[in-house]
């Protein structure tokens, strides 16, 4: 089970890393667009998704005029980044369930299933260890992306003296 202040201060981390590494799209949106800074914040937050702006992102580097490194690098962390929206959207939009001493058992997602024959809802997982190390490895997966993305900002002459 897991120690309710434990979880939500890794959940509080994931949120932290994953809404300064998400802002890092301003500068890449900017340098695959060639425009300012400015300009890339408005586009930024003109698309109130996160899946809208690494959309977005990933059809700028599909480009004929973006470089083949530049797309290389672009659309390498874009698919991290995507994997690891997964597991923030799944402790953003869940339910929490409670044992008696009151420590969070488990995590219930609230995200409809459809086949051709059912819905399901919600599903259900276990807050052990495993969980705990998978939002440690998330947390630590969205820092490395991070500085990805800082190094390819940095070595972004478009983007000299907007940083």
């Amino acid at each position: 089970m897991g120690n309710m202040p434990d979880v939500l201060l890794r959940v509080g981390r994931l949120n932290y890393v994953w809404t300064n590494t998400e802002s890092l799209l301003i500068y890449v949106i900017a340098h695959l667009l060639g425009v300012d800074k400015e300009a890339a914040i408005i586009v930024f937050l003109t698309l109130n998704t996160t899946r809208a702006r690494i959309d977005l992102v990933e059809r700028l580097a599909k480009r004929r005029s973006t470089s083949k490194a530049d797309r290389e690098a672009v659309l390498l962390a874009m698919a991290r980044l995507k994997k690891e929206a997964k597991v923030r959207n799944k402790y953003n939009h869940s339910i929490y369930s409670f044992d008696e001493s009151g420590d969070i058992s488990s995590t219930q997602l609230m995200r409809l299933v459809e086949t051709d024959s059912e819905i399901r809802y919600g599903k259900v997982e276990q807050m052990d260890d495993r969980e705990i190390r998978q939002l440690e490895n998330s947390i630590a997966e969205i820092t490395d992306i991070s500085k990805a993305l800082w190094a390819f900002i940095h070595a972004s002459p478009h983007l000299a003296g907007s940083i």
